[in-house]
């Protein structure tokens, strides 16, 4: 029998999806900004869907749509996506970001994405499961040219990244005219390093937004500022 993992407001079944859900798709999802009332949405490499699902609970865009190159997690996100309460403005595409580019004229209000993290060739013996981890898949260059594409004049992008990746992102963010808005350091509790970089880049330079989130106080003893993030959204908060 298969296990759905339950959100206050939706459900989420993942067993053929390569990545399951996790802190970094969760977090991205409530992080993201709205506050431009965003009409259209994209979420690049959607995997269960849950970015999606997470938009659609939190704004009244008409359009969110989602890439996912997949099939099996194609599948996995359209079931979720039909499952749910906002079936009638969820819509998932079985694409590349490439494929997907020469088929679509829309400009999106919003284009979200938790892309794959490892630059480094390894195998763990799962094509699919490789594939959603692996930078090669989806390189960061790749991505940022396809936003600049697909993003509205005022539109905004947003994506979490290792901490590591930061600088390299911004660097061919500004390739492709994207500046920096907002950037929150993700931290698992507070002695520990930065792990996370969340980003969101505009069209239009401003002044850059910053702060850092700690996760846990300590095991399991979650910090007031996570918690308020995530609470409209985890069963348990």
């Amino acid at each position: 029998m298969r296990k759905p993992f339950k959100f206050k407001q939706f459900t989420i079944y993942q067993d053929r999806c390569a990545m399951k859900i996790g802190t970094d798709g969760v977090l991205l999802g409530a992080w993201a900004n709205t506050s431009n009332s965003p009409e259209s949405i994209l979420d690049i490499g959607a995997g269960t869907g849950v970015i999606g699902l997470m938009m659609a609970q939190r704004c009244s865009a008409d359009s969110i749509d989602a890439i996912e190159i997949d099939e099996d997690g194609f599948e996995q996100c359209v079931e979720n996506f039909e499952a749910s309460p906002w079936a009638d403005r969820l819509f998932c595409f079985h694409a590349s970001l490439d494929e997907f580019l020469d088929e679509v004229e829309d400009k999106y209000d919003l284009i979200i994405s938790n892309p794959p993290f490892y630059s480094e060739e390894f195998s763990s013996g799962d094509r699919a499961r490789d594939q959603a981890r692996q930078n090669s898949s989806l390189p960061f260059g790749l991505l940022l040219k396809g936003v600049s594409e697909l993003l509205s004049e005022n539109g905004i992008f947003a994506l979490v990244t290792p901490f590591k990746e930061e600088k390299n992102v911004k660097k061919e963010a500004l390739r492709f005219g994207l500046y920096p808005s907002r950037l929150m350091h993700v931290k698992g509790h507070p002695s520990s390093e930065v792990k996370r970089s969340l980003m969101e880049f505009q069209f239009k330079k401003t002044d850059i937004i910053t702060s850092e989130l700690i996760i846990e106080k300590s095991r399991h003893r979650y910090t007031e500022e996570y918690i308020k993030l995530t609470r409209d959204f985890y069963l348990k908060m």
